[in-house]
């Protein structure tokens, strides 16, 4: 075909071609740039096909079950590597997850986030590390004027141990009929702790992680 080399995968990549595979993924799989896969495959009759909507005659393309597969041996590589955090490590994964999202403002302790997982890691940081009093949490939600305000409540309530009595008035945002995704069911909440105290011995270790003479040798 005068293409000139890399006739294998010429040959490779027309197939795949024919078979309703994109540019891009055939590139992936070959291991080749894009621009020479649409030079090979151009004469190629190509018949986009729908991606798999969870139909079973369809079977999972190579590339996804590569990217799955990728995707578990890293969570396991993950698990094996961090294993049980000690103290320290989980009061510097506290000041890191503060430092990055936590409120800056004296006067309170102050953490958002929409990720359950995130909520959970920083309320049992705070009341493993200081001596809280519990009456003095507050939590508020940030919930779409269309989402069921009492069932978001409870959800949190439940996750954080924080009573349902010491949530503040959300906020209910307009609804975007444009937003398809990245709308969370429960909101996103915030917790806050009023403590100018134990604001600032936060701050001071969250200085202290970030000080260049706290870094590995």
């Amino acid at each position: 075909m005068g293409y000139g080399g890399k006739l294998p995968e010429q040959r490779r990549a027309r197939e795949l071609r024919a078979g309703a595979w994109t540019l891009a993924e055939i590139a992936t799989e070959l291991g080749v740039s894009k621009s020479s896969v649409s030079v090979w495959v151009r004469d190629v009759e190509f018949v986009p096909q729908p991606r798999n909507r969870g139909h079973s005659s369809h079977r999972p393309h190579p590339l996804r079950l590569r990217k799955e597969a990728e995707i578990e041996r890293c969570l396991a590589e993950g698990r094996q590597r961090i294993a049980q955090l000690t103290d320290k490590e989980f009061l510097v994964l506290g000041l890191a997850l503060y430092a990055g999202e936590g409120g800056k403002g004296e006067g309170e302790i102050r953490f958002a986030n929409s990720d359950p997982r995130m909520i959970v890691t920083f309320i049992t940081w705070l009341r493993r590390f200081f001596d809280i009093d519990e009456s003095r949490l507050r939590m508020r939600l940030y919930l779409h004027a269309d989402l069921d305000v009492d069932a978001a409540i409870a959800y949190w309530s439940s996750l954080t141990g924080v009573p349902v009595e010491q949530f503040t008035k959300p906020y209910r945002a307009v609804p975007d009929r444009s937003m398809r995704r990245n709308r969370h069911v429960y909101g996103c909440p915030s917790i806050s702790y009023g403590c100018s105290h134990t604001h600032r011995r936060v701050m001071g270790m969250v200085a202290a992680i970030l000080s260049t003479s706290a870094f590995p040798g």
